[in-house]
């Protein structure tokens, strides 16, 4: 499992925060630190929506398995 960093409420892959520092950021004019403040804020103000969007996808991938098990075809008739 990767080193994880803690920056501001979250917690990042190390290779992740690496490369944005040291490869995304450089030369585009943004700051680190405000980058991530902005991505931190980003990142939970969108979390309820996702884990929303989670639960339906769990919802649905559980009716798509129901209609497949009454819907079971053997393959030796």
């Amino acid at each position: 499992m990767s080193q994880r960093v803690q920056i501001g409420g979250l917690q990042v892959a190390e290779n992740l925060y690496n490369f944005i520092n040291q490869e995304a950021l450089p030369g585009t004019g943004v700051d680190q630190n405000s980058f991530w403040q902005h991505f931190d804020a980003i990142v939970h103000d969108l979390a309820p929506r996702n884990r929303a969007l989670l639960e339906k996808r769990e919802q649905i991938q559980a009716q798509i398995d129901a209609w497949h098990l009454e819907h079971k075809v053997s393959h030796w008739t």
